[in-house]
């Protein structure tokens, strides 16, 4: 179970830049004071370059926040430079090397769980760093900044909402999460229950005598796979749904509705068309929308 950890904790922290990618930049910026539309770039336009991120480093240029955390996610500690938390440096780089040296001291001592510990504690040190580069960086202006908030429910699930002042989702987000999760659990168990048995089952050097034969463990040890892959897309579902989420609604947080926004329906007399087979006008209605 420890494993499986570690190996998703690795996967989120891989996935973390990948997934903050797929979002326009202007969801890792925010300006509460509307812009051109001809200022606006397109979507497809590169969001990362080293020059811009090294720049931001040496306090040349700013960064976006989705800039700054994609490159501390390489170069680790950087997002500490760009907020000049310098005195956090040695603790930074301090816990990782020590719990990775230890890490490969206890391995070739072959003590597994003190091996794993530490691992898993340079991991904690680097989601660490991540977060704290977060929360430190300065998003301005009077509403939640939208890229905060996606990388907060990247970093942990439901902290983006607590974020946006909607704390009453997270329950339903870590609900479906650790649902989810058990389920995953369970059939990873029972496929493995059944693979094992269907190899005994079907090893012409031993002789089985179990009580299930060797097409039923084939038929459940299939099943159970399936249920395992459907339990995984469902983990991963609620986990992107929850970071979309955040994102959506920490842009809706300075959308106003005023006495700007209202609908109009009035009776309207319409006309036929000669092309078509009516011949006389028709009664409707008109429906309009001023925003």
């Amino acid at each position: 179970m420890t494993k499986r950890l570690l190996i998703v904790l690795l996967l989120l922290a891989a996935f973390a830049p990948r997934a903050a990618a797929q979002f326009k930049s202007e969801a890792f910026s925010q300006n509460d004071y509307g812009e051109d539309a001809g200022s606006q770039t397109d979507s497809v336009k590169t969001l990362f370059s080293l020059k811009e991120y090294f720049g931001g480093l040496l306090h040349r240029n700013d960064l976006k926040i989705g800039n700054m955390f994609g490159g501390s996610t390489v170069f680790v500690g950087g997002s500490q430079i760009y907020n000049r938390d310098y005195w956090k440096l040695p603790i930074v780089y301090g816990g990782l090397g020590a719990t990775i040296g230890l890490g490969f001291k206890y391995r070739k001592e072959e003590n597994t769980r003190m091996s794993t510990l530490m691992f898993a504690g340079a991991g904690l040190i680097y989601w660490g760093t991540l977060m704290d580069g977060v929360v430190s960086f300065d998003g301005g202006g009077k509403y939640p900044h939208p890229g905060k908030a996606t990388l907060y429910s990247l970093l942990l699930p439901g902290l983006g909402q607590l974020y946006n002042g909607e704390g009453w989702k997270i329950p339903i987000y870590w609900g479906g999460l650790l649902g989810a999760w058990h389920f995953l659990d369970l059939n990873q168990t029972n496929y493995q229950r059944y693979r094992r048995i269907y190899r005994e089952a079907t090893d012409p050097e031993t002789v089985y005598d179990g009580p299930i034969s060797a097409d039923t463990a084939l038929y459940y040890r299939d099943i159970y796979r399936r249920y395992r892959d459907y339990s995984i897309l469902a983990v991963a579902a609620f986990y992107l749904l929850q970071v979309i989420d955040a994102n959506v609604f920490a842009y809706m947080q300075n959308f106003e509705v005023n006495d700007d926004l209202s609908l109009r329906v009035s009776p309207a007399l319409i006309t036929p068309d000669n092309a078509y087979a009516f011949q006389s006008p028709g009664v409707g209605l008109r429906l309009g929308l001023t925003f």
